[in-house]
């Protein structure tokens, strides 16, 4: 018979899911899933009196970590990996009612994480709206000719959250001159000019900026004088 690679030091059960098709040394039962080596020879886990635990795989560290809490007895799985030469870890066994109960704990830390995860958006929300605030009055500053509800347009495009847009720059957030003007000039450009349908029709980006810079520079000055003076 084959022997199995020598696993890893411990402190308590370690069960192996071979790599090769294996019978319980005892009971000969086979092939096995998992197995406990005792002696250098499998055992499955009935005769290692383990049978009774329930398989928990790896991915939930919180799960994994309560579970063997509250389990009087756990063991840890590993296999083999022949490309790393190396046991690695797979998951536990614990008994069936300590998972229920690691469950309701993992359960109830979820809803609590839900409601931070709200209160959270809900405070990121009110502070975008604070600085879309700050950022279109900086807009009206620069340019008071500019109609409201375009300046308030213009600061929640530029300040959207995840967005890399000017407005989430650090010139953005310190509301610098420049970083308005930028986020100013690009909405002029996309909406007061025909610089997207040139960019549509192939025209390169700069020569494109270059024909509509005129038209751009025109609402610019409106916009910097009155409002009556730009209606």
């Amino acid at each position: 018979m084959a022997r199995l690679p020598t696993p890893p030091p411990r402190t308590g059960p370690l069960v192996v899911q071979p790599l090769r098709r294996k019978r319980c040394a005892a009971c000969l039962r086979g092939p096995l899933s998992m197995l406990v080596l005792e002696d250098g020879v499998p055992r499955c886990l009935d005769c290692a009196d383990l049978g009774h635990l329930v398989f928990l795989p790896r991915g939930d560290t919180a799960l994994t970590r309560r579970s063997r809490e509250e389990s009087a007895l756990s063991a840890v799985v590993v296999r083999f990996n022949r490309r790393r030469s190396r046991y690695e870890r797979q998951g536990v066994l614990v008994e069936e009612a300590a998972l229920a109960r690691a469950e309701e704990r993992c359960l109830a830390d979820a809803e609590a994480r839900r409601r931070r995860r709200a209160r959270d958006a809900g405070r990121r929300a009110a502070e975008d709206a604070r600085f879309a605030e700050a950022f279109a009055a900086e807009i009206r500053r620069l340019f008071p000719g500019c109609p409201p509800e375009r300046a308030r347009a213009i600061a929640g495009h530029a300040s959207l959250r995840g967005s890399g847009r000017v407005g989430r720059s650090a010139a953005g957030r310190a509301l610098s001159e420049r970083a308005v003007l930028s986020a100013v000039v690009a909405s002029v450009r996309h909406l007061d000019t025909p610089y997207d349908q040139l960019l549509m029709s192939g025209v390169a980006r700069a020569e494109a900026r270059g024909r509509i810079a005129a038209a751009v520079e025109t609402v610019l000055r409106g916009w910097r004088g009155s409002e009556e003076a730009a209606g």
